[in-house]
């Protein structure tokens, strides 16, 4: 059961970040190192999880955060928003977990319909997929789980098959704000 918990938590697609009463990170995932290796975690994350436990302290969690909290927020350096939401436990002890979430560009796109137009295979797709959200060669190919190398071969394959020359060209093209975008 606990390799089942673990492959979950390490597949899937949103950060997570555990503190503890101390304002100590007693669990990071994968997708939450990577975030932290592009970006700082803001301020208000910590001056959030700080109230809480000061509230849990109290008793008084229900009366100073009665609904659900998020904090949303554009990071420098990101073309995407991120939304990282707070989840609190008592039990087994008191801990915050803060769920990182990034809007993505890609997610926008109807990757499917883009994969079929231009003729892209899925792994081309998988790295188009990253590129429009910002992730640089290398990133991409630590996520895939191949080298820097292939990940540039399969640009070259995909700024090709669509019809562009580089990055930039490939961004505008496809997330152009027009009602004919290829991928809307």
């Amino acid at each position: 059961m606990d390799n089942i918990k673990d492959f979950i938590l390490a597949k899937m697609p949103v950060g997570a970040i555990v503190f503890d009463q101390n304002m100590d990170v007693v669990y990071v995932n994968r997708q939450a190192t990577v975030f932290l290796k592009r970006f700082e975690l803001p301020g208000e994350i910590r001056e959030i999880s700080r109230r809480i436990f000061e509230a849990l302290k109290q008793s008084r969690l229900q009366e100073l955060f009665p609904g659900e909290i998020y904090l949303s927020k554009k990071l420098e350096g990101s073309p995407n928003n991120w939304t990282f939401r707070f989840f609190i436990s008592e039990n087994p002890g008191p801990l915050v977990s803060i769920f990182v979430i990034e809007e993505k560009i890609s997610n926008k796109l109807e990757m499917n319909r883009l994969r079929q137009l231009y003729g892209l295979t899925r792994r081309e797709t998988d790295v188009l997929r990253r590129t429009l959200d910002g992730l640089k060669n290398i990133e991409t190919a630590e996520d895939l789980e191949i080298s820097e190398q292939t990940v540039k071969d399969h640009l070259s394959n995909i700024y090709m098959k669509i019809g562009v020359e580089n990055k930039f060209e490939l961004m505008r093209f496809l997330i152009a704000p027009t009602n004919d975008t290829p991928g809307n």
